[in-house]
């Protein structure tokens, strides 16, 4: 019996077993392959927020703030991208009707004096390899004024006669206290025009001289702190007269009234309902117009509307008490009522026959709270 070579039956068939194997095993790495891509194919995702972005920090002006990115899940790595809006009132949970701040990215900011009395949301957008998405914060707090700003202006209470004694109230005013105040009393045109400061008038009441007849007074207050100061000035006085009107009824017929000393006040204003809580319902307004000491004025003409132009105007003339009553109804484009807005309205006093730009007429911007 001759001896096996390598080239017999046995060792043919070994080599042939162990392709078989071989190619077995290649299949079975490619498949587990195949798995592993899809395994990985199955877990890409883009980003989709699961914690939205938080602010912290002082709600001054002159701090800063800093916002978080909030949560992401998804395909990792990510890339931020931060903006900052300023917003009347809350805004829209999407700071959709805010305005973007210009100049303004990354995870901190510093609060401007313009974005006093607005409240700030950020707003963060992740990016991935597979898409982006956007969420943004909950509004801040109102900013608040670290120098002294007014909020609303001084008023002069008393009689324009000499002889009488006028009060100041210095009006209210935000900032970081404590804040001081001084007083500064100026004498002005019957327009309440080309004033100037009155020598040694520096308290908070003042009396009327003989020099002020005929003129019109006004108070400058300048409220101060360590930031900073700020100054605001009342509106003017009645024309200042030597003695005082005649007991009885003391409204003026809005025809004796001379055009370039005398002017329309819009002294008062009272809505109904308020807040406005209707979309459709008319809004009764009373209106009250005065002149010389604060008298009522009678036969004044009184055009009031709203701004932009959300209600029907209407135009009626004061009764002997100096009141008018005014009914606007609202339009389709009146807004939708919900709290912390308010309509703004533009009025006017005035008399038949005056220029439309001139004459007698006094202005007003007064505007009235919506709530749900």
């Amino acid at each position: 019996m001759s001896p096996m070579t390598s080239n017999g039956p046995a060792t043919r068939g070994f080599l042939a077993l162990a392709g078989v194997a071989a190619a077995v095993a290649a299949l079975g790495a490619g498949f587990v392959a195949v798995l592993a891509g899809a395994s990985v194919a199955a877990t890409s995702a883009a980003p989709k927020n699961t914690g939205e972005p938080s602010i912290t920090g002082s709600t001054r002006a002159g701090e800063t703030l800093q916002t978080t990115t909030g949560s992401w899940s998804g395909t990792q790595p990510f890339e931020f991208t931060t903006r900052w809006f300023r917003c009347e009132g809350r805004g829209e949970p999407d700071a959709s009707d805010c305005d973007r701040i210009s100049n303004a990215g990354g995870l901190t900011y510093t609060l401007r004096q313009a974005d006093v009395g607005f409240r700030l949301r950020s707003q963060v957008t992740a990016e991935n390899k597979d898409g982006k998405a956007t969420a943004t914060s909950n509004p801040t707090n109102v900013i608040q004024s670290a120098k002294p700003v007014n909020t609303k202006e001084p008023s002069i209470s008393g009689s324009a006669v000499v002889g009488r004694r006028l009060t100041a109230n210095r009006g209210e005013w935000a900032g970081e206290t404590p804040i001081t105040y001084a007083f500064r009393w100026l004498r002005c045109n019957p327009a309440g025009q080309n004033c100037g400061e009155i020598s040694g008038a520096t308290d908070t009441s003042y009396v009327l001289v003989a020099s002020d007849a005929g003129r019109t007074i006004r108070v400058r207050v300048t409220a101060r702190n360590d930031v900073g100061s700020t100054s605001a000035v009342s509106n003017q006085t009645a024309r200042v007269q030597t003695s005082a009107p005649p007991p009885g009824d003391s409204s003026i017929p809005v025809e004796s009234l001379q055009a370039g000393g005398d002017r329309l006040v819009v002294a008062q204003v009272q809505f109904s309902p308020r807040p406005v809580t209707s979309r459709t319902d008319p809004i009764t307004v009373r209106v009250r117009v005065t002149a010389r000491q604060s008298r009522p004025v009678r036969g004044a003409l009184v055009f009031m509307r709203a701004t932009p132009r959300v209600v029907e105007g209407q135009t009626r003339a004061t009764e002997s008490d100096g009141w008018v009553t005014l009914q606007l109804v609202p339009n389709a484009n009146f807004p939708e009522p919900r709290n912390g807005y308010n309509v703004q309205f533009f009025i006017k006093a005035y008399r038949t026959g005056d220029p439309s730009l001139g004459g007698i007429a006094g202005y007003r911007l007064v505007q009235v709270p919506l709530a749900r």
